[in-house]
């Protein structure tokens, strides 16, 4: 790997995307677009609705600057209809079964937004609603907010607050941290769709990804976990080595089947970890820009989304089309259901305790 190539100009923000696009007003609460820099010229925008990453652009190894994450060019189209466009995602990312769970007895009904199933935080999840900005400067920005007890279903009064800082060693660091005054679940993640090759620029079946991970959890037909833990060797999710994307899609099995491709959960390794004590979790490489992106968390899993369920409906900022298997989604978290899964991690936070998950995508060139 060589070192990012330096960009000079004040600001590389995307012809595409008008800022006073992203300012209204929602419910008495300012929305506004934000932007954080790096002196590499790495660029991210980001909006305190949903806390959504609008656009992040990196460099590839002849220094031309790409926007690499998928998203709209107004706050209209984020608010018109579902989506987790470059989202944080809450209360709990991924899916609980049959939308239900029980702490110390007592049964909680949450919304059944995915099938059978309770998705993502419910109907009005964190990516859907106004986050407070606590600080911000040229390569930070704090968000806070208080979800109430019973939002969507879950108990508890919980102060979130998520911290974004974009470094000059080119990662893009988010930080949750939540404190609740009833016991409850929680399991925050981050949902930028990314493309290295650029947003709109096609398929993604043709980077090269490697996932430091020596097991998954294997779901039914509903995408929810079966409660195994299985090896990845000798299957197509075996992505110890890095391969293409695409290279074992069209293997005959049952798993991706379900989800018409990868959208699985990966039980991470405990090594190898950076300097700062987080797991390099996975690496992507797009072999024609030479553009990389590490993954370093402390969580004990990653979701693996291929992009199976874009359709070419949505179009971007650029106005191309975001097609079938048009980005990769890697997701940190805890393990889908959780909360009605015993042999998982817990994802249990109780009052006095507070919650911590760190995520980083570090982004970088290499020679081809």
């Amino acid at each position: 790997m060589k070192d990012t190539p330096t960009k000079t100009e004040e600001s590389i923000l995307s012809d595409h995307l008008n800022v006073k696009n992203f300012e209204t007003v929602i419910d008495g609460d300012s929305v506004k677009l934000y932007t954080l820099k790096n002196k590499n010229g790495i660029e991210v925008t980001i909006t305190n609705y949903g806390q959504r990453l609008i656009s992040l652009h990196v460099p590839d190894k002849n220094g031309n600057f790409e926007d690499v994450v998928l998203g709209f060019p107004d706050l209209k189209n984020y608010m018109a209809k579902k989506n987790f466009y470059g989202a944080t995602i809450g209360r709990y990312g991924n899916r609980i079964a049959k939308g239900e769970f029980e702490i110390d007895g007592n049964s909680y009904d949450l919304a059944i937004n995915n099938n059978e199933n309770h998705l993502h935080g419910g109907i009005k999840g964190f990516e859907s609603v106004v986050w407070g900005v606590d600080a911000v400067n040229d390569n930070e920005i704090v968000f806070s907010r208080t979800s109430p007890d019973m939002e969507e279903g879950y108990p508890g009064k919980l102060e979130v607050k998520v911290t974004y800082t974009l470094t000059d060693s080119n990662e893009l660091k988010i930080n949750y941290t939540a404190n609740t005054d009833k016991p409850t679940y929680i399991n925050l993640t981050h949902h930028s769709f990314f493309n290295l090759k650029g947003e709109g620029e096609g398929t993604v079946n043709d980077h090269i990804l490697m996932l430091n991970a020596d097991s998954f959890t294997p779901v039914n037909n509903g995408l929810i976990p079966t409660g195994e833990i299985k090896k990845v060797a000798g299957t197509p999710f075996d992505f110890t080595e890095p391969k293409l994307i695409g290279e074992d899609l069209e293997v005959e099995n049952e798993q991706l089947k379900y989800a018409s491709g990868y959208d699985h959960n990966f039980v991470l390794n405990e090594s190898p970890k950076n300097e700062e004590g987080l797991v390099m979790a996975a690496r992507v490489v797009e072999p024609k820009s030479g553009r990389t992106m590490e993954v370093y968390t402390d969580e004990p899993g990653m979701q693996f989304y291929g992009g199976n369920f874009l359709t070419g409906a949505d179009i971007g900022k650029s106005g191309k089309p975001y097609v079938f298997r048009g980005a990769f989604c890697l997701e940190t978290q805890h393990y889908p259901d959780s909360p009605n899964q015993p042999n998982f991690p817990s994802t249990r936070l109780d009052p006095g305790q507070t919650y911590t998950s760190n995520c980083v995508y570090k982004f970088g060139v290499q020679e081809n």
